[in-house]
């Protein structure tokens, strides 16, 4: 078995499409619209099934938000430096309605170094540093 995607529900695709392939570096790999059943899709990432997991952005036409709830937590992604990639983001991050909301820093209780931004939708994504 193999993780294949994590779909997130979004109010705005094209917004979405924005912040994860101008802020996150990600690629627009595809996009599916189905006007009938009333939904469109965008798969973003840093590469394709099999070889790596992709986000499946799900835009149900007329929903422009949703409530998160309590269980979600986040999506997390490892990069090389996390401080400077929070430097080099979040202008970006800011102009396309996410945010870092937990500057770079050591994880409580350990020595790991993140951050955590927050997409438009009120998503959490982990940095994690990963030299």
């Amino acid at each position: 078995m193999r993780l294949l995607h994590t779909m997130l529900r979004v109010g705005d695709l094209q917004r979405s499409i924005d912040f994860y392939t101008q802020v996150l570096g990600m690629r627009l790999l595809r996009t599916t619209e189905r006007p009938a059943q009333k939904y469109s899709l965008a798969f973003v990432g840093y590469g394709t099934n099999p070889e790596h997991a992709e986000i499946e952005l799900t835009y149900n036409h007329g929903v422009d938000r949703y409530e998160l709830g309590s269980a979600y937590g986040h999506i997390a992604i490892g990069v090389a430096d996390v401080t400077a990639t929070c430097a080099a983001v979040r202008e970006r991050a800011q102009a396309l309605g996410g945010a870092i909301t937990r500057e770079p820093g050591p994880v409580q209780g350990g020595s790991t170094v993140i951050a955590f931004i927050t997409d438009p939708d009120g998503y959490k994504i982990e940095l994690i540093e990963r030299p």
